[in-house]
C-alpha cells in the first residue's frame, strides 16, 4: 500500500513540473542552431564592433608577496554582449542556461589579464563556467577565476607605506574597431565581499577605470582596470621591528652607568647590542625584495645600529683615555713622591683622631728620615690636614664613601653621554615619526 501511495505522489509531482526537454524536437544545439553558423567569427562580422559589457565580483584577496611584487585575487568574471545567431523561438521569454560543454561550440569574448603571471578556471567538481542564452540572442557568460597578477610596489616608505594595485583586461585579438569592452554599469560593475580582510593589509577602496592601450604592431585596444588601494597594518612591526631595536639601543646605554673599569661588562653589552641589531635587520631585509633605494625601515634600523655602535666607541674612548691618565699620574708619583719626610706608609695612617705619642713613635726610622724638632709641630699639622681630607668620607659613613666612590669611576665622557645619547635619540624618533606617519 505504502508503495502504490509514493508511485501515485510522484506521478502527480511529474505532472506538475513537466519536463521541458521532452517538447524539444532534436538536441539544444539544433534549439541554438550552432551547426548552422560559423562561430569562428565574431558576431555581425565586418560590420561595427561589438559592445562587450563586463562586471566583476571578487570574491576573495588571497593574499600579496612584498618579494615577488604580486597578488592573488579569486573572482567571478561574466560577459555581457548579442549574439542573433543564438536566438531562438520562446512563448515564455525566458533563458536557457548551459554549462562549460557549449562554450567551446560558439564565439565567446577573448578576454585575458594583462601582466598576469598565473591564472586557471576553477574545475571542481565541474568546470566553473555558465553559459545563460535569452531568446533575442543576449548572452551572459560567467566564470570562476583565480589569478595571480603583479603589482609595482615602492617601498620607500615601508612599513607605513600604501600600495595601489590593478587587475587588467583586455581582449587578445580583437582590437577597439572590432570588439568595444566596457564596464556594464560603470563603479557599479565591481561588487567586492564584506568579509575580504588581509592580515597585514587594510583594504580601503575599490574602483573601476578604463582606457585604451596601444601596441605597436597590432593597434589599440580597450583595457579595463580593476584598483585597489591597500594601506599596511603598522602595529605587526611595532611588535616585531621598532620596539626590539628601541630596546636595544636603550639596552647600549646601561654602558655609560657601569664602572669604567669593568672591562668585560661593557665590551659584552656592547658587542651583544651590535650583534641583536644586526640580526634584526638580516630578519627585516630577508622578506623584502632586494630594491636599490632606501626604505622608511632602514632608515630608522640603520640609525638605531649606529647609535648602539657608537656606545661601544665611546668606552673604546673612555678606556683609552683612563689609561693615558693613569700613566700620567704613575710618572707624576714616581717623579715627586709625597712623604714628606716620613714613610708615604706611615703618612697615610695619620688622621686627626692620632695623639701626640703617637706622631712621635718614630723608632725604627733613621736619622735623615727624622724630621728636626722646631719643624716637627708644623709637619705635623700638613701632615693632619692632608690625612682629613683624604679621609674626610669616614665622617658622613659608608653610604657617602660608596657615593664618591661611583662618581670617581666615571669618567667625563660617560656623564656627558648619559645626557645626549637618550636626548639625541628622542629627538631623532620625533623627527622620524612626524615624517613617515
Amino acid at each position: 500500500w505504502q508503495t502504490n501511495a509514493i508511485a501515485v505522489c510522484c506521478s502527480r509531482i511529474y505532472k506538475k513540473n513537466h519536463d521541458v526537454t521532452k517538447t524539444w524536437k532534436g538536441k539544444t544545439e539544433q534549439l541554438l542552431r550552432v551547426n548552422n553558423h560559423d562561430f569562428t567569427m565574431r558576431p555581425a562580422f565586418g560590420g561595427p564592433a561589438i559592445p562587450v559589457g563586463v562586471d566583476v565580483q571578487v570574491e576573495s584577496l588571497d593574499s600579496i608577496s612584498e618579494a615577488d611584487m604580486d597578488f592573488t585575487m579569486t573572482l567571478y568574471l561574466r560577459h555581457y554582449w548579442k549574439d542573433e545567431r543564438l536566438s531562438f523561438p520562446s512563448t515564455t521569454n525566458k533563458s536557457v542556461t548551459f554549462d562549460g560543454r557549449l562554450v567551446k561550440k560558439i564565439w565567446v569574448p577573448d578576454v585575458f589579464f594583462v601582466h598576469s603571471k598565473r591564472s586557471f578556471i576553477h574545475d571542481t567538481t565541474k568546470d566553473n563556467i555558465m553559459l545563460r542564452v535569452f531568446p533575442d540572442g543576449h548572452v551572459l557568460y560567467s566564470m570562476r577565476i583565480t589569478v595571480t597578477q603583479m603589482c609595482n610596489m615602492d617601498f620607500s616608505r615601508f612599513p607605513l607605506d600604501s600600495q595601489m594595485c590593478s587587475l587588467e583586461l583586455e581582449s587578445y585579438a580583437y582590437t577597439d574597431e572590432e570588439l568595444m569592452l566596457y564596464w556594464k554599469n560603470g563603479n557599479e560593475s565591481l561588487k567586492t565581499d564584506e568579509k575580504i580582510s588581509l592580515s597585514q593589509f587594510l583594504i580601503q577602496k575599490f574602483h573601476t577605470t578604463s582606457r585604451l592601450a596601444f601596441y605597436s604592431s597590432t593597434g589599440w585596444y580597450n583595457r579595463l582596470y580593476i584598483n585597489f588601494t591597500l594601506r599596511r597594518h603598522i602595529f605587526f612591526f611595532l611588535l616585531q621591528t621598532y620596539f626590539p631595536a628601541t630596546l636595544m639601543v636603550m639596552l647600549s646605554w646601561v654602558s655609560f652607568w657601569i664602572d669604567r673599569r669593568a672591562v668585560p661588562a661593557r665590551v659584552s653589552l656592547g658587542i651583544t647590542t651590535v650583534l641583536t641589531m644586526s640580526t634584526i635587520i638580516t630578519g627585516v631585509n630577508a622578506s623584502m625584495p632586494r630594491v636599490s633605494y632606501i626604505k622608511a625601515v632602514d632608515i630608522y634600523l640603520w640609525a638605531s645600529f649606529v647609535f648602539v655602535f657608537l656606545s661601544v666607541l665611546e668606552y673604546a674612548a673612555v678606556n683609552y683615555l683612563t689609561t693615558v691618565q693613569e700613566r700620567k699620574e704613575r710618572k707624576l708619583h714616581e717623579r715627586f713622591p709625597c712623604t714628606c719626610g716620613i714613610p708615604h706608609s706611615q703618612t697615610m695612617m695619620l688622621d686627626e683622631n692620632c695623639s701626640e705619642s703617637d706622631a712621635n713613635s718614630l723608632a725604627g726610622y733613621t736619622r735623615n728620615q727624622m724630621v728636626p724638632e722646631e719643624e716637627k709641630q708644623q709637619k705635623m699639622v700638613v701632615h693632619l690636614a692632608m690625612s682629613n681630607e683624604c679621609h674626610s668620607p669616614r665622617k658622613r659613613g659608608l653610604k657617602g664613601h660608596v657615593g664618591l666612590r661611583i662618581i670617581q669611576n666615571s669618567h667625563a665622557i660617560d656623564k656627558y653621554s648619559r645626557l645626549i645619547f637618550p636626548g639625541t635619540y628622542i629627538f631623532f624618533n620625533l623627527i622620524y615619526w612626524s615624517v613617515f606617519s
